[in-house]
């Protein structure tokens, strides 16, 4: 039984690097967002917009404590997800955690090359969203060293780059 567990700031290729080490190790892949979308039956925007921060906390919270317990996974955390209650901690009870590292730059790049919906940089101007995300990482980043395993990923902007750093993670958490 193993569970490996992604952490880290948006935009880092927790989803990308998790489909593919998952594919690679004959694991089920669970995206957190995903599985929280598909329990609530909402958008992750629409928890956000109806319950707030703490609300979609307090979801998040619980149903990681639902899908932590199932076996032979890889979970993607969202990546406030180790930032709140006890959550760190219990990820590293319940698996190997591995914090996919970048600089807010590359962080930045990640997030304006993706198609995703981020409720946190909404209505937000280019020179705010770098901002706001070295302003985040300062405060999260804490929570994210605390990961058992830490890989610093680059620009993941074509399969080769991805293919280079799934096999960076599969050679530090040695499988």
């Amino acid at each position: 039984m193993r569970r490996i567990i992604l952490i880290g700031y948006m935009g880092s290729g927790k989803t990308t690097v998790g489909k593919a080490l998952a594919a690679e190790l004959g694991m089920r892949f669970y995206d957190l967002d995903w599985y929280i979308e598909g329990r609530m039956r909402q958008t992750i925007a629409q928890i956000f917009s109806e319950r707030g921060e703490e609300g979609f906390r307090k979801v998040e919270h619980n149903l990681l404590h639902e899908l932590a317990e199932f076996e032979d996974i890889l979970i993607s955390c969202g990546g406030g997800t180790p930032c709140f209650f006890d959550n760190i901690d219990y990820l590293n009870q319940q698996g190997d955690t591995l914090y996919l590292k970048a600089a807010p730059e590359v962080l930045y790049k990640h997030l304006k090359m993706g198609k995703t919906i981020r409720p946190l940089l909404l209505n937000k101007t280019p020179e705010e969203v770098q901002h706001f995300i070295s302003e985040q990482l300062q405060i999260r980043e804490p929570f994210y060293q605390k990961a058992r395993y830490m890989l610093d990923v680059s620009l993941m902007d074509n399969y080769e780059k991805i293919n280079i750093t799934v096999a960076k993670a599969r050679q530090l958490l040695g499988v």
